[in-house]
């Protein structure tokens, strides 16, 4: 059970979203770019994007085979290198603010009215620990929740910590730990609601719970044991009369 505090008052009222996190480009980041202008010479010229190996991890936590996909990986100071224009700083902005960078320096030095188009291609979450399918999964939008993640993988077991998950950020070369209560209505309205790109969320057992599927399983295969010897006695004393 999620938000277990919830109330009727919550349920009936409507709150404007303001804790909605735009993700930023980050090293290691692989971006598709894509121009579009009048001029078909220029458009073929700065669509040629680097050819690089990307593993993509897929809905199911299975990898597909490494392919080749075109796109600029974003290197460790935070620059790609474009066509013609070279190295070019896009680390730390976010993807309109990149889109604004590349087009305002198009349309001023090498062709009219360019159209710019940027997207994530390795936007991904990792989910772990005590849910039904941990693995890597691609977000094909810019935006995703922890519970859609949590979704994503299946939705917990029943030994998972609600109260107490764990998101592991890295962020500017640093990393920084974040819990969350998936059992707290005010997690709605939290800035870690919103997961960034590469973060893993770690759901851990609930040590008590665990405790008791593992006592259930024992009860269960006791029983069975006792009733398996029972029918081989009884199998054995028919056999015995005859």
């Amino acid at each position: 059970m999620y938000f277990s505090n919830l109330e009727q008052s919550d349920l009936d009222t409507t709150r404007t979203i303001e804790n909605l996190v735009t993700p930023t480009i980050q090293p290691d980041d692989v971006l598709g770019i894509n121009v579009n202008s009048l001029s078909v010479e220029s458009n073929m010229l700065f669509n040629q994007g680097v050819l690089g190996t990307l593993g993509s991890p897929v809905a199911g936590g299975q990898d597909q085979q490494s392919q080749q996909v075109e796109g600029y990986l974003v290197d460790q100071d935070g620059f790609i290198n474009f066509p013609v224009i070279g190295r070019l700083k896009l680390g730390g902005l976010t993807r309109a603010a990149a889109t604004d960078t590349i087009q305002n320096i198009l349309n001023r030095d090498y062709v009219e009215h360019p159209t710019v188009n940027i997207r994530f291609l390795n936007f991904k979450v990792t989910v772990l620990g005590e849910v039904k399918t941990p693995g890597s999964y691609v977000i094909t939008t810019e935006r995703i929740n922890v519970l859609e993640a949590v979704a994503l993988a299946g939705d917990m077991t029943a030994v998972g910590k609600r109260e107490n998950v764990l998101i592991i950020r890295e962020n500017n070369g640093q990393r920084r730990l974040l819990r969350v209560n998936l059992n707290d209505k005010s997690l709605l309205g939290s800035p870690d609601y919103y997961l960034q790109q590469n973060d893993i969320v770690y759901v851990e057992a609930d040590s008590f719970k665990a405790a008791q599927a593992d006592l259930r399983r024992t009860n269960a295969q006791f029983i069975l044991s006792i009733t398996l010897t029972a029918m081989t006695i009884a199998t054995l004393a028919i056999t015995l009369t005859r």
